[in-house]
């Protein structure tokens, strides 16, 4: 009986102890994991799209590596957010959604303008996002993520606006 006792006074108070490290992060840096989640998920499926669809080598190979680069921290994000009790969205948001039938419906050149035009609001909202986040976020583990990812984004925007000029190869 003694032993029992101990036993569940020992898993209350790691209990106690898991319930304090999830009251520990901030309401700021968890609607950050979650909205980060959501925009790379979104980036990985329309990524797939451009892949699919693009027009020019230079698209499909900029839609590939969306799906690489967003699948990575995707998974990462997904390992932060499950040790940390963080709940993500299981499905698309509407916006995505309404972005991808209509990317789905556009063919040629006109789908590449409209994924590329998409591409670069994308990432100019999410540096804003994991910037922010890097600078002020409170979770060291949830803003070491936005520190290491934040320069890929950058890179994904430059990528962008480079097929964006008039002189891209589409």
């Amino acid at each position: 009986m003694r032993t029992l006792s101990l036993a569940w006074l020992t898993a209350a108070f790691i209990g106690l102890g898991a319930t304090a490290a999830l009251a520990d992060i901030s309401q700021t840096d968890r609607n950050f994991v979650v909205q980060a989640a959501t925009g790379g998920f979104a980036e990985v499926d329309l990524g797939r799209l451009a892949a699919q669809k693009g027009t020019t080598s230079a698209i499909k190979q900029y839609g590939q590596r969306l799906v690489t680069d967003h699948s990575q921290a995707n998974e990462e994000l997904m390992q932060i957010a499950d040790e940390a009790g963080i709940e993500l969205p299981t499905e698309m948001d509407r916006r995505t959604a309404s972005t991808l039938q209509r990317l789905r419906g556009t063919t040629g050149t006109g789908f590449d303008q409209a994924f590329i035009q998409r591409m670069i609001a994308d990432h100019q909202r999410d540096i804003q996002l994991f910037r922010k986040e890097a600078q002020s976020g409170s979770d060291p583990t949830i803003k070491g993520f936005a520190q290491r990812y934040l320069p890929i984004l950058q890179v994904h925007l430059q990528m962008a606006q480079g097929l964006n000029r008039p002189d891209s190869s589409w």
